[in-house]
């Protein structure tokens, strides 16, 4: 992992097509911006583990709660 020290206003670049900028400092965290081609998919870590969990649930659900969902939509 690289770590870095930027102040408001400072930036890093990746690959030279996407810019990380500081926003402002906060007493409880960093507000950033992001700036990115439209191919490339910025999710917050927390979503992508969230999005995972729900998808594994999807996953595990068996063959009756599948069938009375079914079910339902056919009313």
């Amino acid at each position: 992992m690289l770590i870095l020290t930027r102040k408001d206003g400072e930036s890093i670049k990746i690959e030279g097509n996407i810019e990380i900028k500081v926003i402002q400092t906060l007493k409880n965290g960093v507000k950033i911006g992001i700036e990115a081609p439209k191919n490339v998919m910025i999710l917050r870590s927390e979503l992508m583990n969230e999005i995972a969990n729900s998808n594994l649930k999807a996953s595990l659900a068996n063959k009756n709660s599948l069938n009375e969902l079914s079910k339902k939509f056919q009313k």
